[in-house]
């Protein structure tokens, strides 16, 4: 593993504590130049974790709260006509920063919630026919509430699709939450902690993950993967061209993370639940993700070349 990858690691370990698992493919979607959707209950450090990148990573960070009255225009930004200078000025929007923490995403409504797709695939907005470019890196890490907690609007699949990986934190285990209740305060701890690297090092990072290489086997693997979810009846409908290429982007993305520059195939399994678990779909349910046990179904089912 790089010394400077591990570095942020062990200190995002420091803050979210018990969590390395989570805090490695989080960083591997962000490698990966992808988008992260945590879902979780409401407590467990999904916004902390967002935070923790943040600052890590040096980034300009900008928290955006979803609600039921949030408006386009809140996340983009607003054109205000400028009498001084007798023309429209357009004023950025929290969207125009390089990790973007969209909170309660399914709090707000589907008007709002698709504000979020121009930026998240093209990396720019439009507005007023005027097209404005994302800083870079962009980087969006949405969290949202079960979907039975009162007050949630789901995600519909296009912009589900929008997301590189979801993950759960889940509840720390007993020794880390232990010490969590014992210690400092974690937010009070972070801002003592300085970045482990900077905007310069992170764009190198992502440009040569697209570097690792992936055999003409494990390619086949993918594409057995997309084609048994496509034909297995359990499924409501298969993976798309756009999830295969998420998931190998997310294997070489894993495979840098653990020091090596080809992917093998536990690398692309490593990734596989948080990459397509969002993705799939029991047949004949009401549409609801419950991609866990299908996922499992899938790597269990589809063979190692």
């Amino acid at each position: 593993m790089s010394s400077e990858l591990k570095k942020i690691i062990d200190a995002a370990g420091r803050i979210l504590l018990g969590k390395q698992e989570v805090i490695k493919l989080s960083i591997a979607c962000l490698l990966a130049r992808g988008h992260l959707l945590i879902e979780d209950l409401p407590g467990v450090g999904k916004t902390t974790l967002a935070h923790t990148l943040a600052h890590m990573l040096g980034l300009h960070y900008q928290r955006i709260q979803f609600t039921s009255d949030l408006l386009p225009s809140d996340i983009i930004g607003v054109s205000i006509y400028e009498r001084s200078e007798q023309r429209f000025q357009f004023h950025h929007g929290p969207v125009f920063a390089q990790l973007v923490l969209a909170d309660e995403i399914n709090r707000a409504t589907p008007k709002a919630q698709s504000a979020l797709l121009e930026a998240m695939e093209e990396r720019q907005v439009t507005t007023d026919g005027v097209t404005h470019g994302l800083p870079e890196p962009f980087f969006v890490i949405a969290t949202q509430n079960p979907a039975h907690q009162v007050g949630t609007f789901p995600l519909p699949e296009s912009q589900l699709d929008r997301f590189l990986m979801r993950i759960r934190i889940g509840y720390p285990e007993r020794e880390a939450e232990r010490e969590l209740l014992g210690g400092e305060n974690r937010r009070q701890m972070l801002n003592r902690m300085p970045a482990v690297i900077d905007n310069q090092r992170l764009t190198a990072y992502q440009q040569r993950v697209s570097q690792i290489h992936v055999a003409d086997a494990l390619i086949d693997y993918c594409q057995d993967i997309l084609s048994f979810s496509r034909t297995w009846p359990d499924y409501r409908h298969g993976l798309s061209p756009r999830a295969g290429l998420a998931i190998l982007q997310g294997a070489r993305a894993w495979a840098m993370i653990e020091g090596r520059n080809m992917v093998l195939p536990e690398d692309l399994q490593a990734i596989l639940p948080a990459t397509i678990g969002h993705r799939l779909q029991p047949a004949g349910d009401s549409g609801e993700p419950q991609g866990d046990s299908l996922v499992m179904n899938l790597i269990s089912s589809v063979p190692i070349p």
